[in-house]
């Protein structure tokens, strides 16, 4: 049995999921044109970051929150936290891909008085949750509302991405103790695991591995996939009411995934592309 016709046994038939993988894909790459084009016209911005964590806000988006762009705030909603909130170029891309906001906000990304800050803002943009941008401060905002959740008896959902330098932070494994403590089903994190950080490789500044045992560790189910791959997503990322702890998916990445130039190098953690650097990646990234 293939991958696909083993994930297909649960709802839908293996011709619907394998359009459904499609689509995501179409979406992401819409998503990483726009993402670099607003951080070519803002010049400034994280866009190695933003294309590695493009297919998992895609898969997120297109194939697993429960969300309405036409009530964002609806009660019985999924909850995200982009806990990596210097990568807001690429949630504001997927957030105008899926209805949130218009399109042509993209437009005004970092410039002065936009609403589209260099960092998420839940009062200016529907769809945010929560102000990140201080690493370390997602996860532990994300296991307070799954804690609301499960003291209310509710059955939405709650996912937090990460980037895996952010790990670093302390603040991160009090959160995760505490998840396991109470046994919030309710809530995932999603690890961008692309390896690389602001200015160094992740292991060179303070070594993660083995992140998997880490996290296993504090009590936590863990899935490690391809994260450029959506099938793995979202097999990974489903719910799963029998499961009765919170998950960690480590979603392998590559900083700069779809740009040659960008992929695994450092300097593009928050480096910015001249007109020549910006054809050619939008020419690499393909139509949506």
């Amino acid at each position: 049995m293939t991958q696909t016709e083993l994930a297909a046994t649960d709802d839908m038939s293996a011709q619907a999921l394998s359009e459904k993988v499609s689509s995501i894909a179409a979406h992401a790459r819409s998503i990483r044109r726009n993402a670099l084009r607003m951080v070519f016209e803002a010049q400034q911005g994280h866009p190695g970051g933003d294309m590695s964590v493009t297919d998992i806000l895609a898969t997120l988006y297109f194939g697993v929150l429960e969300v309405d762009p036409a009530n964002p705030r609806a009660p019985d909603r999924d909850r995200f936290v982009l806990s990596k909130g210097h990568c807001s170029a690429a949630l504001y891309a997927t957030l105008a891909e899926a209805g949130f906001i218009p399109a042509a906000a993209l437009d005004t990304f970092m410039q002065p008085m936009s609403l589209l800050n260099g960092h998420p803002n839940r009062n200016y943009v529907p769809g945010v949750e929560a102000n990140t941008g201080p690493l370390g401060h997602g996860l532990p905002i994300a296991v307070g509302i799954a804690v609301a959740a499960q003291l209310d008896r509710a059955r939405h959902r709650v996912f937090v991405v990460t980037g895996d330098g952010e790990l670093q932070e302390g603040s991160n494994w009090e959160a995760a103790m505490t998840a396991a403590h109470r046994r919030l089903a309710n809530l995932t994190v999603v690890v961008d695991r692309n390896l690389l950080q602001q200015g160094a490789r992740v292991e060179e500044t303070n070594a993660l591995a083995p992140l998997a045992d880490k996290w296993k560790a504090f009590g936590w189910d863990v899935v490690e996939v391809d994260g450029h791959d959506p099938l793995a997503l979202l097999m990974a990322l489903g719910r799963d009411d029998n499961r009765w702890r919170p998950r960690c998916v480590i979603a392998r990445t590559i900083k700069g995934r779809g740009v040659s130039f960008m992929e695994n190098e450092v300097h593009w953690h928050h480096g910015v592309l001249n007109r020549e650097q910006f054809a050619q990646a939008i020419r690499e990234i393909g139509d949506p």
